[in-house]
């Protein structure tokens, strides 16, 4: 077959403007969604999801899992959950340079006390975790505004992963069988992950890091839970956290202050570590604490050296510890804590602790 020169340049042309997949994505749509159902099968169709007012049914995840490269979610008006006891999450996201955010006076309202029984994820009632953020790379979480998580709210795998500006409240559970097990953000293996100006009222670890590296918390605001700890490392497949900063917060009626905690009898490594300018106020148990003896979830264990603890940076420590609590408990294993910096530690109130053990110098817990 023959074309003319015209019919020539007009296929050229129409070849020249086929869209690629890329392009494709950024000229898809933006797509308003007011059920879950349909957010959950028109995701991949949509470059901006905007969820407003979406009631997630009893039992299913919200799953923004696989979204395209550049999605931006924006949760608007108030989201919600049915009641079911099982273990969730209530919402899983994954994707690469995804955006999360939510629209002014936007709420994510869990409704925790459905489930909160004071027994948290170890016993009673089933409950569920409110949020997955795993294999979510090089993205953003922004503004989100969220209530009453039953258990546990943030479980991060992922990296290069930022959260900016997030509100956990959990007040309506400090109550006799109210909330427990309410994590703010749980890290795992996980590298490049910053967590900045997170306000958090739970009752449990504000941030719990267990394995994972180059993770910073910063202009943090921790109420009512166990506060900013590093761990408990050890027993299980990643058992390794390196180049950790936790800078410039505040924990408040909680029951620690700063902590590194390690299980009795496990092994790996704890380096890098750097609290600094924490302002600490009504602190019920330690203000300070490392402990390398956890057993079963508890500090009941012997403190072993089989995680190994080097390069922490406790600087610029002050506050108040109430009267029943210690200012600082340093329980290390024999040798397994070394090359700690020491300075600045101003903590009133409290007791000093007649039983601390290996305290590599020039730490103290005669403070």
């Amino acid at each position: 077959m023959i074309f003319s020169n015209t019919a020539i340049l007009a296929m050229a042309a129409m070849v020249a403007a086929a869209p690629t997949d890329g392009d494709l994505h950024a000229r898809a749509s933006s797509c308003t969604f007011k059920d879950a159902s349909s957010a959950i099968a028109g995701k991949k169709s949509c470059s901006s999801i905007v969820l407003q007012d979406i009631a997630v049914p009893a039992g299913q995840t919200l799953d923004l899992t696989g979204l395209n490269k550049g999605t931006i979610v924006t949760f608007a008006g108030t989201t919600t959950f049915g009641y079911k006891e099982w273990v969730g999450p209530l919402i899983s996201v994954s994707g690469d340079s995804i955006t999360v955010n939510q629209a002014s006076g936007g709420t994510i309202q869990c409704d925790g006390a459905r489930w909160w029984d004071g027994k948290g994820s170890n016993d009673g009632k089933i409950k569920p975790k409110f949020f997955s953020a795993h294999k979510l790379q090089n993205s953003n979480i922004e503004g989100l505004q969220v209530y009453n998580t039953p258990v546990q709210a943030f479980s991060i795998l992922s990296d290069n992963l930022t959260f900016s500006n997030i509100l956990i409240n959990n007040k309506a559970g400090d109550t006799t069988n109210g909330g427990h097990n309410t994590d703010g953000f749980d890290v795992g293996s996980s590298t490049y992950i910053t967590i900045d100006h997170a306000t958090v009222y739970n009752q449990d670890d504000c941030l719990a890091i267990n394995s994972g590296e180059h993770i910073t918390f910063q202009n943090g605001y921790c109420s009512g839970g166990h506060g900013l700890s590093i761990g408990s490392v050890g027993g299980r497949s990643d058992n390794v956290v390196s180049n950790i900063n936790i800078l410039n917060s505040q924990v408040v009626n909680s029951e620690n202050g700063v902590r590194i905690k390690t299980v009795s009898g496990a092994t790996g490594s704890v380096t890098g570590v750097t609290f600094k300018d924490i302002t600490l106020s009504d602190i019920a148990t330690y203000g300070i604490d490392v402990q390398q003896n956890y057993k079963n979830g508890d500090p009941s264990g012997d403190p072993t050296n089989g995680v190994k603890i080097s390069g922490i940076t406790f600087s610029n420590i002050h506050g108040s510890i109430e009267s029943s609590g210690t200012k600082v408990y340093l329980l290390c294993g024999s040798g397994s804590c070394s090359d700690f910096t020491w300075n600045q530690i101003n903590l009133t109130g409290g007791k000093t602790s007649g039983a601390c053990k290996n305290v590599p110098s020039p730490a103290t817990c005669d403070v």
